[in-house]
């Protein structure tokens, strides 16, 4: 699956891609907002590559790597994840290299997968769990018509905030 936008290409991840998966996924950056273990090696990084690869084929995840058009480089990801039994619902999660940050990258990629999921999937609602501190990520949240759901809980991270757009 791939996905285009004036700019981008949202593409399946595949070992070809270990380097850059290693670089998003360790970025102490991104960690200081992201509840996980972070790879310490190559092989770690294809062994999550493979999982996703996995998890896709099972209709478990859109995982898509978030490329310019002209490089092959991955500099971000983007997935529809976590879908509930019905297929209703799934979370949308985004991580983008702080190189790329304020460019309006992660804008775009995020229009594109909304539409995917509304359209193509047929999703009635996407959350968004994103930490108290990450300002951007609220802000693009917001920018997109998600609202901030005080009363609901992310119950594996309590320093996150739980954001739903409806269809």
């Amino acid at each position: 699956m791939k996905l285009e936008t004036e700019r981008l290409i949202l593409k399946e991840i595949n070992e070809s891609h270990v380097d850059d998966i290693l670089r998003i996924r360790s970025n102490d950056f991104i960690n200081k907002f992201v509840d996980r273990i972070s790879p310490q090696s190559n092989y770690e990084a294809l062994d999550f590559i493979l999982t996703i690869k996995r998890k896709a084929e099972n209709r478990e995840t859109v995982y898509l790597g978030i490329s310019y058009k002209d490089q092959p480089t991955v500099i971000g990801t983007i997935c529809l994840w976590n879908f509930s039994e019905d297929g209703k619902t799934a979370e949308v999660g985004y991580e983008l290299l702080p190189e790329y940050h304020r460019q309006g990258i992660m804008s775009e990629a995020l229009n594109s997968v909304l539409n995917y999921g509304f359209d193509e999937l047929n999703l009635q609602e996407i959350l968004a769990f994103t930490h108290r501190d990450n300002e951007s990520s609220k802000a693009l949240l917001l920018k997109y018509g998600f609202i901030w759901e005080e009363d609901k809980k992310d119950e594996e991270v309590p320093a996150n905030l739980v954001f739903s757009l409806k269809k």
